[in-house]
């Protein structure tokens, strides 16, 4: 009609990005139950990214605002796996990508469970996964911003880690032991039959049998 003001765009392209993310809500519900999905039996097509990022404090952030809820974000995670170097979503519909700032998951708890074969270092992520480290779940540690930092990290599944957080990092530390590797004495942790190193017992000042104490 002659004087009307035109009408905003604005309203439906938010409506199609909210759309976008309920359809994959719906997918991914359909899709599976509790737990990890099989992800690695489904071989949908590609759908490009959304705007969807994992912050590094492990919160979930959908179009710059966060995902209140931990049920919606658990769903989400039930189909996160890696394609290449690229963090995706995926159901057996659709595969969409998403960015991770720096780790999926945060390990925000460590227990230490005895076994036949030796202890195991029990983890508990953010989203209530249980990791026990050991062959298929192991420790890595990047370099952290100064010499003799680490950033510790353990593998939950299909190429997503857990970092530490600094508590949890504290208690992985008061674990280890010096033992040797290659010849050198290296500091790190064992855990269900295998020894993780860390850095060389001489960058810490230790020697085969010191005791450790990391709680300051």
């Amino acid at each position: 009609m002659p004087g009307e003001a035109p009408k905003a765009i604005t309203a439906p392209v938010a409506a199609s990005a909210s759309g976008r993310l309920d359809a994959l809500m719906v997918a991914v519900r359909e899709a599976g139950g509790r737990g990890p999905a099989p992800v690695e039996k489904w071989d949908p097509p590609d759908c490009g990214d959304m705007d969807l990022v994992i912050k590094a404090d492990g919160s979930w952030h959908y179009m710059g605002t966060p995902i209140g809820r931990p049920a919606l974000v658990r769903l989400f995670a039930s189909v996160l796996t890696r394609d290449g170097e690229r963090y995706v979503l995926k159901t057996p519909v659709e595969k969409v990508g998403i960015r991770v700032e720096d780790a999926p998951f945060l390990a925000v708890e460590m227990a230490v469970e005895d076994a036949a074969d030796g202890r195991i270092l029990v983890f508990r992520t953010n989203l209530d996964d249980l990791v026990r480290c050991g062959p298929g779940h192991a420790l890595r540690f990047a370099p952290g911003g100064a010499p003799g930092e680490v950033v510790p990290y353990v593998h939950v599944r299909r190429g997503l880690d857990a970092r530490l957080t600094r508590a949890v990092h504290l208690d992985l530390m008061g674990e280890g032991e010096v033992r040797a590797e290659g010849g050198v004495p290296m500091f790190g942790v064992g855990s269900a039959g295998v020894f993780f190193p860390i850095l060389p017992a001489a960058d810490l000042g230790l020697e085969f049998g010191a005791d450790v104490d990391f709680s300051e």
